[in-house]
């Protein structure tokens, strides 16, 4: 293989380094996420509780409530989707195994045509194709065909339980900020420091994401105070303040 053809492929190591990073970021976007969703429910619901009653024990048993409950839905959720991927990933890497056994000539060809279709001359292609499948034939084709790394699928414990961690996090932050202040600027408090924890999960989130960071900031602040503003809303008009 000539210098030019070894610098029209992709090395291992960059590949490898890159696909780190990406699925860092990954995790890195789902925590945001998470811990967005944990300020947001948890606010709407002890801002809403705030407006109905000034009892300091019924907001917090509402607001603890509302912690455990969105943080276990949140794991569950989490554990079921990503148990489905692991699963279909499972049956793709099995039905491949199958097609290398019973048809490998086969399965070389079409992994020479999809180098092809990259750019790589038939010659290439086809060289490249019998020396990968010759050190590595299911994780030639894994990661071409289906994009899934047979030795590292999707954990749905670790997923489960990063979700919950960053939704308990970002919950923390409404229940202390409408717990901690004197009824009189209970709910003021609460919402300047939601709205303040959502302009940085949306600066973070976008920055992860490579997006405008003024807009996600905008929108995400705009989708709390919404919230808050309704339930609080709803608070007052059904609900009956006490000492």
């Amino acid at each position: 293989m000539s210098r030019a053809d070894s610098d029209r492929l992709p090395h291992a190591g960059e590949n490898h380094r890159h696909e780190n990073v990406s699925g860092k970021l990954n995790w890195l976007r789902a925590a945001v996420l998470g811990a967005n969703d944990g300020i947001v429910s948890v606010a709407g619901l002890v801002v809403g509780v705030a407006g109905a009653t000034t009892d300091r024990g019924a907001i917090l048993i509402a607001g603890v409530a509302s912690v455990v409950a969105g943080g276990l839905s949140m794991a569950g959720g989490e554990y079921v989707s990503v148990s489905t991927q692991r699963d279909t990933e499972r049956a793709m890497i099995r039905l491949e195994k199958y097609e290398l056994r019973t048809m490998p000539e086969e399965e070389e060809r079409e992994l020479a045509g999809i180098y092809e279709e990259k750019g790589l001359s038939p010659e290439l292609a086809t060289r490249v194709a019998k020396e990968l499948t010759a050190k590595d034939a299911l994780g030639a084709h894994a990661d071409v065909e289906l994009h899934v790394d047979p030795e590292n699928l999707t954990n749905p414990w670790q997923a489960a339980f990063a979700s919950m961690g960053a939704f308990f996090l970002g919950a923390l932050l409404p229940l202390f900020a409408i717990i901690l202040p004197p009824p009189s600027i209970r709910v003021a408090t609460c919402a300047a420091g939601v709205l303040a924890g959502l302009a940085l999960t949306g600066w973070a989130s976008a920055t992860l994401g490579n997006a405008p960071r003024g807009r996600a900031v905008v929108r995400n602040v705009s989708v709390g105070a919404l919230t808050m503003l309704v339930t609080y809303g709803v608070g007052t008009l059904f609900g009956v303040t006490t000492g």
